[in-house]
């Protein structure tokens, strides 16, 4: 009997040595999936400022960036020239916010802007509407095809202008 159980211990000793040198155990990856989302937030506030002051902040809803682009879903945006700039969508990409669905800007003292589709360049303060849009004060109403806004000297450029203003009798 002492026999036969040492017979079936060498025998699984030697079967088990053969099969783990035969297996071979890797962990392959797959180098063909690339990953593009550089970043992905909800909720989220993005705050400029420099050495003394806040300049502006940024909030959005949703954001992925990906290749270099910051994509956003219900943005508002706010600096010391504008009270409140809202849209639907946005891309942020090379210091210029594009705009698309249900744009709004709205000054701190003056006019609101609607439109649907607008791009502002943040380092220059210009917001350049790209589609027809309304610009309205108080009673005061501006219709329009394009629009450009030096925001931080209050100078306004568009084209087919259709208005109704209202002035102050001294």
């Amino acid at each position: 009997m002492g026999i036969k159980l040492e017979i079936i211990l060498v025998m699984s000793i030697i079967l088990t040595i053969i099969m783990t040198t035969t297996v071979k155990l890797t962990n392959n990856v797959d180098n063909n999936i690339t990953m593009h989302k550089e970043l992905e937030f909800i909720d989220t506030t993005f705050i400029e400022v420099d050495q003394e002051n806040m300049k502006a902040n940024l909030f959005a809803t949703y954001g992925v960036r990906d290749s270099g682009v910051l994509k956003l879903k219900n943005l508002k945006y706010h600096s010391d020239s504008i009270h409140k700039l809202t849209s639907d969508n946005g891309k942020y990409h090379n210091n210029i916010l594009y705009l698309d669905g249900n744009v709004t800007l709205r000054e701190k003292v003056g006019y609101v802007y609607t439109t649907h589709h607008a791009n502002y360049q943040q380092k220059k303060e210009i917001l350049t509407i790209t589609s027809p849009f309304v610009a309205h004060m108080a009673k005061n109403v501006i219709y329009g095809d394009t629009l450009k806004y030096f925001v931080g000297q209050k100078v306004l450029s568009a084209t087919a202008i259709d208005a109704t203003v209202y002035t102050v009798e001294k």
